[in-house]
């Protein structure tokens, strides 16, 4: 079941800025990360999902039900980049209000608000008033309402960006038991590292547009690396199927090499090649791309296009 799906939605500002021209499908019980650089309309897409923003073209639905609606929204959490809450409430009190808004039953609210506060790590803190709040405590507070109406899908805004390490491992920890109770997050990031771990499809915005989407390790699986370590060095050529490599330092008589390969099934030829001239092997180690790399690759790519295509 698609959880959210667009089909060419687009929302600009007096034909500028925004996001355009943007079809994807999220599934059921997976983390999605939307990924881009600060301005590249992330957070513009998300609001118009939620209906806060009226689309200048196109489609979407949620759960079904199209956005802008009442019913899209009745299942959803949603935590902005840029939030604020009335100081002077505890954090009890702003879910308290919270519980109100949403209309959980009464008989309910306390439990439910005790399991919120635990999960985002507020045990114990959840009286203090938000003004004297850390950023961190703000943002903890911030996914307790996200999530206190048990939605079956939750748009974060870059959660982790005022965290420290600790508070942002809690929020993955979060994001990963969210997925693992069947609940889809929709998760807008600039912090690559931050998503590798817990993002298995992801779709990278640029300027406004789209340029690539689907399971991130298999955006890059045109070209594999491959780390080798061998006895001495190599004064013979490597084989035409090797189209690039990098010798690193000689350590003990032995040398590492990165080398670039048309694809992973290429790895037995070169082990081959190298036995047959008689070259120990110790180590061959396959370098699997960091999400970073990835997106880098596509948009150098987009660059690249862009630049062929003003010549």
């Amino acid at each position: 079941m698609d959880v959210i799906q667009t089909n060419s939605l687009t929302k600009t500002y007096d034909g500028k800025g925004g996001i355009s021209d943007v079809t994807l499908s999220v599934g059921e019980g997976i983390v999605y990360g939307f990924l881009g650089p600060n301005g590249s309309g992330k957070s513009t897409f998300v609001r118009t999902l939620l209906g806060l923003l009226q689309p200048t073209s196109g489609e979407g639905y949620i759960l079904g039900e199209p956005i802008g609606t009442t019913k899209s929204r009745e299942q959803v959490g949603y935590l902005p980049e840029l939030f604020r809450y009335p100081d002077w409430l505890t954090g009890k009190q702003l879910l308290e209000s919270h519980a109100d808004l949403c209309k959980i039953p009464v008989r309910q609210r306390n439990k439910r608000i005790e399991e919120v506060i635990e999960l985002v790590g507020m045990t114990g803190r959840d009286n203090g008033r938000i003004s004297g709040f850390s950023k961190g405590m703000s943002q903890r507070i911030g996914l307790a309402c996200a999530i206190l109406n048990d939605p079956k899908v939750i748009f974060l805004d870059e959660p982790t960006s005022a965290l420290d390490p600790i508070g942002r491992k809690d929020v993955r920890d979060l994001m990963v038991y969210l997925r693992d109770q069947g609940k889809t997050v929709f998760l807008n990031s600039h912090l690559l590292y931050e998503v590798e771990s817990v993002c298995d499809h992801v779709s990278i915005v640029h300027q406004g547009e789209m340029i690539a989407q689907g399971p991130w390790r298999e955006l890059m699986m045109t070209e594999a690396q491959v780390e080798i370590v061998t006895e001495g060095s190599i004064s013979a050529p490597f084989p035409p199927f090797i189209t690039d490599y990098q010798k690193g330092k000689a350590e003990e008589g032995r040398t590492r090499w990165v080398v670039q390969l048309e694809t992973e099934k290429d790895i037995p030829k070169i082990l081959h090649h190298l036995s047959s001239r008689h070259i120990d092997v110790y180590e061959v180690k396959p370098i699997n791309p960091h999400l970073e790399d990835v997106f880098m690759h596509w948009v150098n790519r987009k660059k690249e296009s862009a630049y062929v295509d003003n010549q």
